[in-house]
């Protein structure tokens, strides 16, 4: 059976939440059927999750490359940490013509060529968030400098496509990626937690202030994504923000404490401090 793209085969190394939000994704888009997709956990109960989903596991990480047919494609979905041991237990099963993915952040691919060693040599560096496991992610594709077939390119974009939408850049921006987007989301759900207390204070029960907030959320995201679906005859966010303030009203009340407090300087200094630590590990 092949897919509407044809059939590809993936040995997937790591089976955390976001592998399995990869695979479940791209299994329920037609990427990749399961049978052709074969996971390499060392938990006992990861493994059964994913072979309930009718996909291949295995403890082994010799017996999960070894199950590839063919062009062989690697997701290396482990911790950053974890990898100079992997690399050890896959180099003997590799080949030179085999496509390498990786999710691990702060590993440049120079590093993962040079840690896998010779003959790898096509590697893409992606970096997706966690709103990939209900399929509303955003993966950062790192441009290839060489060595990328445009068919395997094309297989990367489609398998993070499968979990939300994806975009292009160089490398060096990959640090500002996950600071901006990967950590993103702490950032939004300590506005949340933030919202849901005042709600609390200010009269709510707990669980109908999660609610009302929660809804704020989702909807402030749907008008900001239908606003930029407009193009330039969109508004951006400034502008959002400015049709919801009206003078001497209560919107501009509480804006004025945010900006006397500094929210948005110390946003902006949070993401470049995530940014600059993201270096500082993958050194």
């Amino acid at each position: 059976m092949s897919t509407r793209h044809g059939r590809f085969e993936l040995a997937v190394m790591g089976g955390g939440n976001m592998a399995q939000a990869i695979v479940r994704g791209a299994v329920a888009a037609g990427v990749l059927r399961a049978p052709d997709v074969i996971v390499c956990e060392p938990d006992e109960g990861k493994r059964a999750l994913f072979e309930s989903w009718g996909v291949r596991a295995t403890a082994s990480h010799g017996a999960a490359l070894a199950g590839l047919s063919g062009r062989g494609r690697v997701l290396l979905a482990v911790k950053p940490q974890m990898f100079a041991e992997l690399a050890g237990q896959m180099r003997p099963h590799m080949g030179s013509a085999w496509l390498v993915v990786s999710i691990m952040a702060g590993v440049s691919v120079e590093r993962i060529r040079t840690t896998l060693g010779s003959p790898v040599n096509s590697v893409v560096r992606v970096m997706p968030n966690l709103p990939a496991s209900v399929r509303q992610g955003i993966t950062a594709i790192a441009r290839p400098s060489a060595g990328v077939e445009p068919v395997d390119l094309a297989f990367v974009d489609r398998l993070f496509g499968a979990v939300g939408q994806t975009a292009a850049i160089d490398e060096p921006l990959m640090d500002a990626f996950t600071a901006l987007a990967g950590s993103g989301p702490a950032y939004v759900f300590l506005l949340v937690e933030a919202m849901v207390e005042a709600g609390v204070r200010a009269g709510f029960a707990r669980a109908d202030s999660e609610r009302i907030v929660r809804q704020t959320l989702i909807g402030a995201g749907a008008l900001l994504e239908a606003e930029g679906a407009a193009g330039g005859k969109g508004r951006d966010a400034a502008a959002l923000r400015e049709s919801v303030t009206s003078k001497g009203g209560t919107t501009e009340a509480a804006l004025r404490v945010l900006e006397a407090r500094g929210v948005a300087g110390a946003v902006v200094d949070a993401v470049l401090a995530a940014r600059d630590r993201g270096r500082e590990l993958g050194a």
